[in-house]
């Protein structure tokens, strides 16, 4: 199993960026200073609601259904995720 991108610091907790890319086929490396992008920043958790909120093509009673919770709940749960994204995009303009 891969290990998983880190996000944030392990000394400050403050959001990483990407310095560089490389082809696991031809070796071939990209060097820069790039911001993660704000899907990235977000939880496991939340990232996972995501996909599975896409799969159930945007149905939020689908998505209750599947997770065993209520319409409200969910509900609560996918405002959460457009609030951190929004943090997300005004922290990086």
């Amino acid at each position: 199993m891969k290990n998983k991108l880190p996000i944030h610091c392990p000394s400050c907790q403050n959001n990483l960026a990407v310095q560089g890319l490389i082809c696991e086929n031809c070796k071939t490396s990209v060097a820069g200073l790039y911001q993660m992008p704000v899907l990235l920043q977000l939880s496991p958790d939340q990232q996972q609601f995501i996909i599975d909120f896409v799969k159930s093509s945007g149905s939020l009673k689908d998505m209750a259904s599947k997770l065993g919770l209520s319409y409200p709940t969910v509900r609560n749960m996918l405002d959460a995720v457009i609030n951190d994204i929004q943090k997300s995009e005004s922290s990086n303009p």
